[in-house]
């Protein structure tokens, strides 16, 4: 297991919620950039301090080693960086009680690596994105933030390994590279679908905190389902958080056929093709609202019900 810290002060909004890392692979001028590179290093259960603003705000777990995959939205802080970059999964959990490291100089300048440093010497943190932590460095960390990080990091362990069960991205994609029944095109296509559905999640979770019918809000548990169907989408409104909600999978599978919509106002729509005994052996109310919706959502849920007959 290895320590990384990260530098976050400008995309900790969507990384934290969304549950993830992603940084360009080159420069504009084609240079090659240590921190990014270092994506690549990273691996199952690595743990990650994330650092904004002077403290250590949150902990994270790695739950799947890098891939190339397309920029999430940033909105405008990503605009200069390039649209294809490095994306590894990593879920977080937030401090309680969040660590000023310039405060703890004297116990932390002595162990940290005589090269990619993540603090200068008057203790102010630097401004590049990723780097690997000394042992001992992350340890006196760890001290510092007290019992909290073995706790949550213990978590986000336990919810990774049961993810494990549930999806290997990795093994998938080695599974379709090895068919013999496809030809390189399409599984091109396939390896590329399944990761921007990865960076689709993420950026659903900007937006979305769990399944707004069931209330469950674990996302190894939650499907992002797109509002307007994948394969009428185009490949800017695939990856638009706004075109997506979390979703339980007996949730997802009613709205993905049409059985259920949303009005603009939350109020729950049901399709008269529904057999409303499935609603109670799901326990799902027959008049429920599940509150607001951004106005980009309502587009896309406008398209929903246009497109299945679902009326208000």
């Amino acid at each position: 297991m290895k320590y990384w810290w990260v530098n976050q002060k400008k995309t900790h909004k969507q990384e934290i919620p969304g549950g993830f890392l992603w940084s360009p692979k080159i420069k504009a001028n084609g240079a090659r950039n240590q921190f990014w590179d270092n994506m690549t290093l990273m691996e199952v259960g690595d743990v990650v301090f994330s650092y904004y603003f002077g403290e250590i705000k949150a902990v994270g777990v790695v739950t799947e080693p890098a891939q190339t995959a397309m920029k999430p939205d940033f909105g405008k802080v990503g605009d200069s960086w390039s649209s294809e970059g490095w994306y590894v999964k990593v879920e977080f959990k937030p401090l309680d009680n969040p660590i000023k490291p310039k405060e703890h100089a004297a116990v932390l300048l002595p162990l940290m690596p005589d090269k990619y440093a993540p603090l200068r010497e008057n203790g102010d943190g630097r401004e590049f994105y990723l780097t690997e932590l000394p042992e001992p460095f992350a340890k006196e960390l760890e001290k510092l933030i007290g019992n909290e990080v073995d706790l949550k990091v213990a978590q986000l362990t336990g919810e990774i390994d049961l993810l494990s069960e549930l999806t290997n991205d990795a093994a998938v994609e080695e599974a379709l590279i090895g068919r013999t029944d496809i030809g390189p095109t399409t599984k091109s296509q396939l390896v590329k679908s399944r990761r921007g559905q990865g960076i689709f999640k993420s950026n659903v979770r900007l937006n979305e905190k769990g399944c707004r019918i069931t209330g469950i809000t674990n996302i190894k548990h939650l499907i992002a389902s797109h509002i307007k169907p994948w394969s009428e989408s185009s490949d800017v409104e695939k990856l638009n958080g706004c075109n997506g909600l979390l979703l339980a999978p007996h949730v997802d599978h009613l709205f993905n056929n049409g059985m259920i919509g949303f009005s603009d106002n939350g109020d729950l729509i049901i399709s008269s093709k529904l057999d409303k005994n499935v609603l109670r052996a799901w326990r799902i109310d027959e008049v429920l609202n599940v509150g607001n919706f951004k106005e980009e959502q309502k587009e896309f849920l406008k398209y929903h019900r246009e497109k299945f007959g679902l009326k208000n």
